[in-house]
């Protein structure tokens, strides 16, 4: 059931991701937008938490909800950061480097380990990211912003590792989601609000920049697929192993390559086309497990 529940986070977080790379092409301010994603993620979770006479049992509850919400904020703030300053390719390697970490974490916190075939599969499916993710012009002279490709690693890391903690607490899931998009809000609307007068002033005589009202609606619709990733990983958290779990949701950029090619056109590459196998061989070899 844990694949299916992380097939569910992908599928999820695989739309969020077109829906983003779509908004990237627009005129927007992208502060905005974030805040729109997580505040109506707060809304639903809270909607959740009264239907479902959920509550938190303690601070730690709280902490851990809060830890999530920063580390989506500090994942999308230094992600962005390192698209503006480094190769997309090299920083799209380096961010989806997050199923090792996730693996290598999991063992020394938790002591989780993966049979045989649990390992061939994780490798596999490891293997196919980084081949879909992989460019022939990355080398060892053109690694602007490797940094920043590595920070977004390890803060999608922490992210993945709060909501594992959050199922080893038997944390209430919508109690944990409102901590974290409550706080995540927050985090995108200061930061939205304190950029806003600089953003404004230099979109005045744009015609084509997005309104407030219109950037906000819109990371709502996107906040939606979001908060609906959310509620599946961490359902596949609380009965899948962290490694595994990570590593099939990682698998979103599937859906964005098809997107790519059947709404944008685009044509897949050799290296494309064998990553997308060894995916897919990978979560098979996962149900024969």
């Amino acid at each position: 059931m844990w694949i299916v529940y992380a097939l569910l986070a992908t599928f999820f977080f695989g739309l969020r991701g077109i829906l983003y790379q779509w908004t990237s092409q627009k005129n927007l301010n992208r502060d905005l937008l974030l805040f729109g994603v997580f505040c109506i993620g707060f809304i639903i979770s809270v909607v959740g938490v009264v239907l479902l006479n959920q509550r938190w049992y303690g601070w730690a509850d709280v902490a851990v909800g809060m830890g999530l919400g920063f580390g989506s904020f500090a994942a999308n703030a230094v992600l962005h950061k390192g698209f503006s300053v480094g190769k997309a390719s090299l920083i799209s390697v380096l961010s989806g480097l997050t199923p090792l970490f996730v693996l290598i974490f999991a063992f020394l916190i938790w002591k989780e380990t993966l049979t045989s075939i649990q390992l061939i599969g994780f490798v596999i499916i490891f293997c196919g990211l980084c081949i879909i993710r992989y460019s022939s012009d990355i080398s060892i002279n053109n690694l602007q912003g490797a940094q920043w490709g590595l920070l977004a690693a390890l803060c999608f890391t922490f992210t993945d590792l709060m909501g594992k903690q959050s199922t080893l607490l038997e944390a209430d899931v919508f109690a944990t989601l409102t901590s974290m998009f409550g706080f995540g809000s927050f985090l995108f609307a200061m930061r939205w609000l304190v950029k806003r007068k600089n953003f404004i002033a230099s979109q005045y005589s744009d015609k084509t920049h997005w309104s407030e009202i219109k950037t906000f609606s819109c990371g709502l619709i996107v906040g939606v697929a979001n908060v609906s990733g959310m509620v599946a990983i961490i359902s596949a958290f609380s009965i899948g192993n962290t490694g595994l779990v990570s590593a099939i949701s990682g698998m979103n950029i599937l859906l964005i390559l098809l997107y790519s090619h059947v709404a944008l056109k685009e044509t897949f590459s050799r290296q494309e086309v064998l990553g997308l196998a060894a995916a897919f061989v990978g979560v098979i070899v996962l149900r024969l497990n």
